[in-house]
Protein backbone atom coordinates (compact mmCIF):
# COMPACT_ATOMS: atom_id res chain seq x y z
CA UNK A 1 0.00 0.00 0.00
CA UNK A 2 1.19 3.51 -0.77
CA UNK A 3 2.12 5.56 2.28
CA UNK A 4 0.77 8.74 0.72
CA UNK A 5 -0.44 10.30 -2.51
CA UNK A 6 1.03 13.51 -3.84
CA UNK A 7 -0.55 15.63 -6.53
CA UNK A 8 1.98 18.11 -7.86
CA UNK A 9 0.57 21.44 -8.93
CA UNK A 10 2.02 24.55 -10.51
CA UNK A 11 0.99 27.31 -8.10
CA UNK A 12 3.12 28.17 -5.04
CA UNK A 13 0.83 26.20 -2.69
CA UNK A 14 1.24 22.88 -0.89
CA UNK A 15 -1.61 21.62 1.28
CA UNK A 16 -0.83 18.82 3.74
CA UNK A 17 -3.51 16.86 5.61
CA UNK A 18 -1.36 14.59 7.82
CA UNK A 19 -4.17 13.15 9.94
CA UNK A 20 -6.55 12.20 7.13
CA UNK A 21 -5.36 8.56 6.95
CA UNK A 22 -7.39 5.72 8.47
CA UNK A 23 -5.49 2.54 7.57
CA UNK A 24 -3.89 0.50 10.35
CA UNK A 25 -1.81 -2.58 9.40
CA UNK A 26 -3.15 -5.82 10.84
CA UNK A 27 -0.14 -6.46 13.10
CA UNK A 28 -0.87 -3.16 14.83
CA UNK A 29 -4.67 -3.27 14.64
CA UNK A 30 -4.87 -6.55 16.53
CA UNK A 31 -3.25 -4.85 19.54
CA UNK A 32 -5.62 -1.85 19.59
CA UNK A 33 -8.60 -1.57 21.89
CA UNK A 34 -11.97 -2.07 20.15
CA UNK A 35 -12.63 1.66 20.38
CA UNK A 36 -9.24 2.59 18.93
CA UNK A 37 -9.77 0.28 15.94
CA UNK A 38 -12.42 2.79 14.85
CA UNK A 39 -9.61 5.41 14.64
CA UNK A 40 -11.82 8.07 16.28
CA UNK A 41 -9.08 10.73 16.33
CA UNK A 42 -8.93 10.95 12.55
CA UNK A 43 -9.20 14.39 10.92
CA UNK A 44 -12.22 13.16 8.98
CA UNK A 45 -12.56 14.06 5.30
CA UNK A 46 -9.78 16.62 5.19
CA UNK A 47 -8.67 15.35 1.78
CA UNK A 48 -12.24 15.90 0.60
CA UNK A 49 -12.34 19.33 2.22
CA UNK A 50 -9.24 20.37 0.29
CA UNK A 51 -9.90 18.54 -2.97
CA UNK A 52 -10.48 21.90 -4.67
CA UNK A 53 -6.75 22.63 -4.28
CA UNK A 54 -5.93 20.34 -7.21
CA UNK A 55 -8.32 22.12 -9.56
CA UNK A 56 -6.97 25.44 -8.33
CA UNK A 57 -3.46 24.44 -9.39
CA UNK A 58 -1.96 23.68 -5.99
CA UNK A 59 -0.18 20.62 -4.64
CA UNK A 60 -1.88 18.25 -2.19
CA UNK A 61 -0.24 15.51 -0.11
CA UNK A 62 -2.45 12.97 1.65
CA UNK A 63 -1.31 10.02 3.83
CA UNK A 64 -3.03 6.65 3.86
CA UNK A 65 -2.17 5.46 7.38
CA UNK A 66 -3.78 6.50 10.66
CA UNK A 67 -2.07 8.73 13.18
CA UNK A 68 -2.22 5.69 15.48
CA UNK A 69 0.49 4.13 13.31
CA UNK A 70 2.65 7.24 13.51
CA UNK A 71 1.71 10.89 13.91
CA UNK A 72 3.17 12.74 10.93
CA UNK A 73 2.69 16.05 12.71
CA UNK A 74 5.07 15.20 15.56
CA UNK A 75 8.86 15.38 15.52
CA UNK A 76 10.71 12.10 15.21
CA UNK A 77 12.20 12.64 18.68
CA UNK A 78 8.66 13.09 20.08
CA UNK A 79 9.32 16.38 21.86
CA UNK A 80 6.02 17.77 23.19
CA UNK A 81 4.49 20.58 21.13
CA UNK A 82 2.63 21.94 24.15
CA UNK A 83 4.70 21.38 27.32
CA UNK A 84 2.61 21.08 30.45
CA UNK A 85 -0.62 20.29 28.57
CA UNK A 86 -2.24 16.97 27.78
CA UNK A 87 -1.39 15.84 24.27
CA UNK A 88 -0.66 12.69 22.27
CA UNK A 89 2.68 11.52 20.97
CA UNK A 90 4.57 10.28 17.94
CA UNK A 91 3.07 6.78 18.23
CA UNK A 92 0.08 7.61 20.45
CA UNK A 93 -0.74 5.34 23.37
CA UNK A 94 -3.70 7.46 24.54
CA UNK A 95 -6.63 8.78 22.54
CA UNK A 96 -7.96 12.33 22.60
CA UNK A 97 -10.40 11.12 25.23
CA UNK A 98 -7.52 10.07 27.49
CA UNK A 99 -8.43 6.39 27.06
CA UNK A 100 -5.80 3.88 25.93
CA UNK A 101 -5.07 3.15 22.27
CA UNK A 102 -3.65 -0.31 22.97
CA UNK A 103 -4.78 -3.28 25.00
CA UNK A 104 -2.62 -3.85 28.05
CA UNK A 105 0.88 -4.86 27.00
CA UNK A 106 0.30 -4.02 23.34
CA UNK A 107 2.10 -0.68 23.24
CA UNK A 108 5.03 -0.35 20.81
CA UNK A 109 8.53 -0.40 22.27
CA UNK A 110 11.25 1.99 21.18
CA UNK A 111 12.50 -0.38 18.48
CA UNK A 112 9.05 -0.56 16.93
CA UNK A 113 8.60 3.20 17.15
CA UNK A 114 11.90 3.75 15.30
CA UNK A 115 10.84 1.25 12.64
CA UNK A 116 7.54 3.07 12.11
CA UNK A 117 9.38 6.37 11.77
CA UNK A 118 11.56 4.95 9.01
CA UNK A 119 8.73 3.16 7.21
CA UNK A 120 5.93 5.73 7.43
CA UNK A 121 7.08 9.07 8.85
CA UNK A 122 10.30 9.71 6.95
CA UNK A 123 8.99 9.11 3.40
CA UNK A 124 6.12 11.55 3.99
CA UNK A 125 8.47 14.23 5.23
CA UNK A 126 10.96 13.67 2.43
CA UNK A 127 8.15 14.13 -0.10
CA UNK A 128 6.86 17.22 1.70
CA UNK A 129 10.33 18.77 1.89
CA UNK A 130 11.07 18.05 -1.77
CA UNK A 131 7.75 19.45 -2.96
CA UNK A 132 8.28 22.64 -0.98
CA UNK A 133 11.72 23.00 -2.54
CA UNK A 134 10.33 22.41 -6.05
CA UNK A 135 7.61 25.03 -5.67
CA UNK A 136 9.90 27.57 -4.07
CA UNK A 137 12.41 27.10 -6.89
CA UNK A 138 9.62 27.77 -9.38
CA UNK A 139 8.17 30.82 -7.67
CA UNK A 140 10.64 32.13 -5.10
CA UNK A 141 7.98 31.73 -2.41
CA UNK A 142 5.57 29.00 -1.35
CA UNK A 143 2.65 28.69 1.09
CA UNK A 144 2.46 25.49 3.14
CA UNK A 145 -1.09 25.08 4.45
CA UNK A 146 -1.78 22.44 7.10
CA UNK A 147 -5.39 21.19 7.09
CA UNK A 148 -6.70 19.68 10.34
CA UNK A 149 -9.97 19.06 12.14
CA UNK A 150 -10.97 17.97 15.63
CA UNK A 151 -14.05 17.59 17.81
CA UNK A 152 -15.24 20.86 19.28
CA UNK A 153 -15.23 19.50 22.84
CA UNK A 154 -12.42 17.31 24.19
CA UNK A 155 -11.93 17.90 27.93
CA UNK A 156 -8.73 15.83 27.98
CA UNK A 157 -7.08 18.33 25.60
CA UNK A 158 -8.76 21.66 26.30
CA UNK A 159 -11.47 23.32 28.39
CA UNK A 160 -14.84 24.30 26.98
CA UNK A 161 -15.69 24.49 23.28
CA UNK A 162 -13.04 25.06 20.65
CA UNK A 163 -13.68 27.95 18.23
CA UNK A 164 -14.86 26.99 14.75
CA UNK A 165 -11.63 28.01 13.01
CA UNK A 166 -8.25 28.00 14.74
CA UNK A 167 -5.40 29.57 12.79
CA UNK A 168 -1.88 28.77 13.93
CA UNK A 169 1.38 30.35 12.82
CA UNK A 170 3.66 29.33 15.72
CA UNK A 171 2.87 32.68 17.36
CA UNK A 172 3.79 34.50 14.17
CA UNK A 173 7.10 32.72 13.59
CA UNK A 174 6.15 30.33 10.77
CA UNK A 175 4.97 32.88 8.20
CA UNK A 176 5.56 36.47 7.20
CA UNK A 177 3.67 39.03 9.26
CA UNK A 178 1.87 40.36 6.19
CA UNK A 179 0.69 36.87 5.26
CA UNK A 180 -0.88 36.38 8.68
CA UNK A 181 -2.44 39.85 8.55
CA UNK A 182 -4.10 39.09 5.21
CA UNK A 183 -5.53 35.77 6.39
CA UNK A 184 -6.74 37.29 9.66
CA UNK A 185 -8.48 40.03 7.68
CA UNK A 186 -10.46 37.41 5.77
CA UNK A 187 -11.54 35.81 9.04
CA UNK A 188 -12.48 39.16 10.56
CA UNK A 189 -14.57 40.11 7.52
CA UNK A 190 -17.02 37.22 8.02
CA UNK A 191 -19.50 36.66 10.82
CA UNK A 192 -20.55 33.03 10.41
CA UNK A 193 -17.61 31.29 12.10
CA UNK A 194 -15.96 32.22 15.37
CA UNK A 195 -12.19 32.00 15.28
CA UNK A 196 -8.95 32.46 17.15
CA UNK A 197 -5.37 33.01 16.02
CA UNK A 198 -2.56 31.21 17.86
CA UNK A 199 -4.86 30.00 20.62
CA UNK A 200 -4.86 26.42 21.92
CA UNK A 201 -3.48 25.19 18.58
CA UNK A 202 -0.57 27.29 17.35
CA UNK A 203 0.62 24.87 14.68
CA UNK A 204 2.12 21.43 14.93
CA UNK A 205 5.54 20.09 14.02
CA UNK A 206 5.08 20.54 10.27
CA UNK A 207 4.09 24.19 10.58
CA UNK A 208 6.87 24.96 13.04
CA UNK A 209 9.60 22.93 11.34
CA UNK A 210 9.06 23.91 7.70
CA UNK A 211 7.81 27.45 8.14
CA UNK A 212 10.72 29.74 7.26
CA UNK A 213 9.49 33.11 5.97
CA UNK A 214 13.03 34.47 5.59
CA UNK A 215 13.62 31.72 3.02
CA UNK A 216 10.29 32.13 1.27
CA UNK A 217 8.23 29.43 3.04
CA UNK A 218 5.07 30.65 4.79
CA UNK A 219 3.50 27.87 6.87
CA UNK A 220 0.02 28.13 8.43
CA UNK A 221 -2.18 25.59 10.17
CA UNK A 222 -5.96 25.63 10.23
CA UNK A 223 -7.57 23.46 12.90
CA UNK A 224 -11.31 23.27 12.27
CA UNK A 225 -14.01 22.16 14.66
CA UNK A 226 -15.62 19.18 12.98
CA UNK A 227 -19.15 20.41 13.57
CA UNK A 228 -18.47 23.11 10.95
CA UNK A 229 -18.66 20.56 8.13
CA UNK A 230 -20.00 17.25 9.45
CA UNK A 231 -22.27 15.51 11.91
CA UNK A 232 -19.73 14.80 14.66
CA UNK A 233 -21.74 12.04 16.33
CA UNK A 234 -22.31 10.09 13.10
CA UNK A 235 -19.01 11.12 11.47
CA UNK A 236 -20.94 12.03 8.35
CA UNK A 237 -20.11 14.77 5.83
CA UNK A 238 -22.75 17.52 5.75
CA UNK A 239 -22.78 18.98 2.20
CA UNK A 240 -24.29 22.37 3.00
CA UNK A 241 -22.07 22.97 6.02
CA UNK A 242 -19.00 21.75 4.14
CA UNK A 243 -19.65 24.01 1.16
CA UNK A 244 -19.91 27.06 3.42
CA UNK A 245 -16.65 26.41 5.24
CA UNK A 246 -14.86 25.41 2.02
CA UNK A 247 -15.65 28.83 0.60
CA UNK A 248 -14.19 30.43 3.71
CA UNK A 249 -11.04 28.32 3.55
CA UNK A 250 -10.52 29.07 -0.13
CA UNK A 251 -10.66 32.79 0.62
CA UNK A 252 -8.10 32.37 3.42
CA UNK A 253 -5.72 30.36 1.24
CA UNK A 254 -5.99 32.86 -1.60
CA UNK A 255 -5.22 35.65 0.85
CA UNK A 256 -2.11 33.79 1.97
CA UNK A 257 -1.05 33.45 -1.67
CA UNK A 258 -1.75 37.07 -2.60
Amino acid sequence: MDIFTLHQGTRPLLVSVPHNGTYVPSDIAQRLTPEAREVPDTDWDMARMYAWVIEAGGSLIVPTHSRYVVDLNRSEDDVSLYPGQNTTGLCPIVRFSGDPVYVEGGEPDETEVRARVERYWRPYHEALKNELARLRDLHGRVVLWEGHSIKAELPFLFEGRLPDLNLGTASGNSCAELTQVRVEAVLAAQDHFDFVVNGRFKGGYITRHYGDPDRGIDALQLEMSQHTYMDEAQREWHPAKAARVQTQIQAMVEAALA
